[in-house]
């Protein structure tokens, strides 16, 4: 996470009169909401490309991109990427996502919270790290 400023924060702990003082990164709304998305220009420098082209794929249905209300910055989830290209499934889970009315915000939703203890705690972007397209399909399609 980028550092965009720091804050003064002081934490009273058990023992009377002892503080502790730290630096926290105070990060914006989109880097909190979405901890793990990577700007467009910052995909473009690593894949060699032109911005305009990341967000070419984005409309296409080849990358999940996301954004806050009021924004004009899509970031793109990281776990989306097998080294410098998009990972195998993610066009087909953003058509079936788009095809049954889900946008890229709530997919982003599903795709990063916990299964359950069924699982281990995975989450739906694991399973598609781990190969399992279908799962996930069936996922997307059964949250609609």
């Amino acid at each position: 996470m980028e550092l965009v400023s720091a804050v003064h924060h002081r934490t009273t702990s058990f023992r009377i009169g002892e503080l502790t003082s730290r630096l926290r990164p105070v990060a914006s709304t989109t880097e909190t909401r979405y901890p793990d998305a990577l700007p467009a220009t910052w995909l473009a420098a690593r894949m060699a490309i032109d911005p305009a082209r990341i967000d070419g794929m984005r409309r296409a249905g080849l990358l999940i991109a996301v954004r806050d209300a009021g924004s004009t910055e899509w970031r793109y989830p990281a776990w989306q990427f097998d080294g410098d290209k998009p990972r195998s499934g993610v066009e087909r889970v953003v058509a079936t996502a788009r095809g049954t009315g889900i946008d890229d915000g709530r997919l982003y939703e599903l795709m990063t919270q916990p299964l359950g203890l069924r699982d281990g705690g995975s989450r739906l972007a694991d399973l598609l790290a781990e190969g399992r397209e279908d799962d996930v399909v069936a996922a997307i399609r059964s949250a609609s």
